[in-house]
């Protein structure tokens, strides 16, 4: 099936990977350095939050005897929500700074391949990702535990100490969806470099055809 063209004076018209970011930044020109300040301040949002979501969360509840069960008391606080946010803004690092890497700058397509010969760009490519999922992981656990501790709070073993979600995940994951953002920052310099090169191998293999059609 053929892609659908999307004509607007307002959204320039360019297929490929890059034709999603063209309806989030319309008539703006999208840059790497518009891309790289985009991948980072989400990095950072992402990462401000997840530390305060760890700084919030209690250390314990309270728990309250009841007939025959434990109900845990929490204190009122925004953990679950700023953990979910954390994550929500690790994601949005992860997708802008994927499509970065691909997409047309200038109008100038480049083959996927040709960034991924260069051995650099593949290392940082996939540490970048790989740490993006364990940020995730490390973000998620705990609020979802957290989540469940607050709906499931009567229990029936009463030596229960009314646990909270394990201390320290939520910072971790803060700590490594900063450290993503940044990957995604090299990832982002690196294929420029390969995005260069390669323009430039072609515009010489150009150039050297018409010169050698010029001879005949």
């Amino acid at each position: 099936m053929k892609p659908i063209a999307i004509k607007n004076p307002h959204f320039p018209y360019i297929q490929g990977p890059g034709n999603q970011l063209n309806f989030l930044f319309g008539a703006m020109a999208v840059t790497v350095r518009l891309m790289a300040t985009m991948v980072a301040l989400l990095g950072i949002i992402s990462f401000i939050i997840g530390v305060i979501a760890e700084n919030k969360k209690p250390a314990a509840g309270t728990p309250i005897q009841g007939k025959d069960v434990v109900i845990c008391k929490y204190p009122s606080d925004p953990t679950v929500v700023l953990g979910y946010l954390s994550a929500a803004f690790l994601i949005a690092t992860t997708v802008v700074g994927y499509f970065s890497l691909f997409y047309p700058y200038k109008g100038q397509s480049v083959p996927q391949g040709a960034l991924f010969r260069s051995t650099s760009f593949v290392v940082f490519f996939n540490i970048a990702i790989f740490t993006a999922g364990l940020a995730g992981a490390l973000l998620l656990w705990p609020t979802i535990t957290e989540q469940l501790h607050l709906s499931r709070n009567v229990h029936r073993n009463l030596n229960t100490d009314c646990p909270t979600a394990k201390t320290g995940l939520l910072g971790g994951g803060a700590f490594l969806s900063l450290d993503s953002s940044l990957l995604w920052l090299v990832a982002l310099m690196l294929a420029d470099n390969a995005r260069e090169d390669y323009l430039e191998e072609n515009e010489k293999d150009r150039v050297g055809h018409e010169a050698a059609k010029g001879t005949v």
